[in-house]
């Protein structure tokens, strides 16, 4: 592509946040374009079976439930674009992007580049990934009612996790690799008052144990960090909760970004520290990360993008006036 392409909003990113924003922009005749970055539809794109997208009787796929997205976003008159962009300039107005196919500018801005959970990183894991291995227990653990279950880490998010999944399970194991955990004093405190939950102290995760056809996750071969000690956790679902990683790198000191990593924005609102600069979904929410709460930042950063152009465009008037 030679040209520099120009829009009044131009979205980064293609997961749910991204294709509603693009979806209410282009029904407000803003005709954004989305830039689909290296994984189009984004998570649920890795996603097999969804249970909690409203709208739904039966369970969906991630992947079917990204391209109806992407298709209703195109039928209103969205351009997609399957590109990378590797550096922004958004100090000058109009802000610039730059990708590996080539050149855009846009009026307002929509970054809804996601996050990615972190995972263990052992071979065993990605094998059993789909087949009792999961990073989101409000996604996935109402698939293991009254089943055995482990969560792994030790912060809030796994505390969270663990205390979620005893609405679905009596049998609950937090493993942890210390003798302590760094969650919140309240969320130890619940943690700790809950018959429903016990605590692995000092052990590591070496494998994750499938078996069965067809195969699914039996259990967790642990490591003591003592002893060096090997033993197994029987369990049918094993949730990674150390933490997720907003993809924010391409806007390290271009944007205020917490010390987490997320951007940060008004409260309550998608606006960033820059005017016409937007965050929406898991790039600016590290509570919830969920489609639909995804989706609905999606929507909100679109609405406040249309009334930022609209104000442009009176000032503009009344300047000329």
């Amino acid at each position: 592509m030679s040209d520099i392409k120009h829009t009044k909003l131009l979205v980064l990113g293609s997961g749910p946040a991204g294709y509603t924003a693009a979806i209410y922009a282009a029904r407000a005749g803003l005709k954004p374009i989305v830039v689909q970055g290296v994984q189009p539809g984004g998570q649920l794109t890795t996603t097999t079976d969804v249970e909690n997208y409203p709208g739904f009787r039966n369970v969906i796929q991630g992947p079917w439930l990204m391209e109806e997205m992407k298709a209703q976003a195109e039928h209103v008159g969205t351009e997609t674009v399957w590109d990378h962009i590797n550096e922004v300039d958004l100090e000058s107005r109009p802000f610039r992007l730059k990708g590996d196919a080539g050149e855009y500018t846009c009026d307002t801005l929509v970054i809804a580049t996601g996050a990615q959970a972190k995972w263990l990183g052992l071979p065993s894991e990605e094998h059993a990934k789909g087949k009792g291995a999961s990073a989101c227990a409000t996604c996935d653990g109402f698939f293991y009612r009254g089943k055995k279950v482990a969560v792994i880490g030790g912060g809030n998010t796994a505390v969270e996790e663990a205390l979620y999944l005893t609405n679905h399970s009596d049998d609950v194991t937090l493993i942890h690799r210390r003798d302590e955990l760094r969650a919140e004093k309240i969320l130890q405190d619940r943690l700790f008052a809950n018959e429903k939950i016990k605590v692995l102290w000092d052990h590591t995760v070496e494998e994750f144990v499938l078996d069965g056809d067809p195969e699914g996750l039996v259990g967790l071969d642990v490591k003591s960090t003592k002893t060096g000690e090997v033993s197994r956790v029987e369990c049918e679902g094993a949730f990674v909760a150390i933490g997720h990683a907003p993809a924010t790198e391409l806007f390290q000191g271009k944007l205020a970004i917490d010390s987490d990593g997320y951007i940060e924005v008004e409260p309550g609102t998608p606006r960033t520290s820059i005017p016409g600069v937007y965050a929406c979904g898991d790039v600016m929410d590290k509570h919830y990360r969920q489609a639909v709460t995804a989706a609905g930042t999606g929507c909100m950063a679109a609405l406040d993008a249309e009334r930022y152009l609209a104000e442009l465009e009176f000032a503009e008037k009344e300047a000329a006036e």
